[in-house]
């Protein structure tokens, strides 16, 4: 699988696995366990969770998968915004940690922006690296003003900021995207196909026909597409995690694209960054 480089010295794979309400059910959970044991088989190896999942059973889910198999994740949690703070992200991380039954996280995010000054934040983060748990960091949410207030606080080492992005929320392209790969920082995509709803869409499902691929790997494949960027999809079951492997390897040729932009347009300005 093509490789994204978040650092000089590290990479990880373009195609990861998110675990947005995973671990909320017990009807589905080994049925999610076992969907996320066969994503790192397939070599999606980055895992997205945050503490706010399921308040923190997802996290406690992702545990329970990655159990045997940590030094092949590279782990992503996330942090809410009123923990971002000299005392509490210390004691956010700590029970993040104690949820996934691991030492270290391999990425730290700050979920949104709150009232916590970016500077502080930065602080906190930087301690919790100095101090071996967690290898990097980096923030979720934030649109481009906030990531160049980010820079002035000292945050040049923040590595990815995670956003909503997808063929419906192309907002990003116009400024964000562009910012982030001159600062060398990469892009996380979340919902890329739209928590799902983009898969119920007439016209792309009719050109992901003449493209012979499924309408999720046709969103999928697009937000691939952008060379500095990570998507984490959701799949809960297996069928759905081998559907996004394949998408990886997509290559779509400038007929298809141009439909696609055809249908769901680039902005023409400024749009202000969506969440979901």
């Amino acid at each position: 699988m093509r490789r994204i480089g978040l650092t000089s010295d590290e990479d990880v794979p373009c195609l990861g696995q998110g675990t947005w309400n995973m671990g909320e059910r017990s009807q589905s959970r080994d049925d999610e366990i076992r969907a996320l044991r066969v994503g790192i088989e397939l070599g999606m190896t980055l895992i997205d969770t945050a503490e706010m999942y399921g308040d923190g059973a997802t996290e406690t889910l992702v545990g329970e998968a990655i159990a045997g198999l940590r030094d092949q994740v590279f782990l992503v949690s996330k942090a809410y915004p009123q923990n971002a703070s000299r005392d509490r992200l210390a004691r956010a991380c700590e029970a993040s940690l104690r949820r996934l039954g691991t030492d270290r996280l391999d990425l730290y995010l700050l979920h949104w922006r709150g009232r916590i000054p970016l500077s502080e934040t930065v602080e906190a983060m930087e301690a919790l690296r100095r101090d071996g748990k967690i290898r990097h960091w980096g923030v979720s949410n934030l649109d481009t003003d906030d990531m160049i207030e980010l820079l002035s606080a000292g945050g040049a080492v923040c590595v990815a900021d995670q956003i909503l992005y997808n063929l419906t929320r192309r907002g990003p392209e116009h400024a964000l995207i562009p910012w982030l790969e001159q600062h060398d920082m990469a892009v996380m995509a979340y919902s890329p196909v739209e928590q799902g709803r983009l898969i119920g869409d007439q016209k792309l499902a009719t050109i992901a026909a003449e493209a012979q691929l499924t309408p999720g790997q046709l969103a999928l494949a697009w937000t691939l597409r952008q060379p500095n960027l990570v998507a984490i999809p959701k799949a809960s079951d297996v069928t759905h995690v081998r559907e996004n492997r394949a998408a990886a390897d997509v290559v779509l040729d400038r007929v298809t694209l141009d439909k696609l932009d055809a249908v769901f347009r680039a902005p023409r300005g400024p749009v202000a960054l969506e969440m979901l």
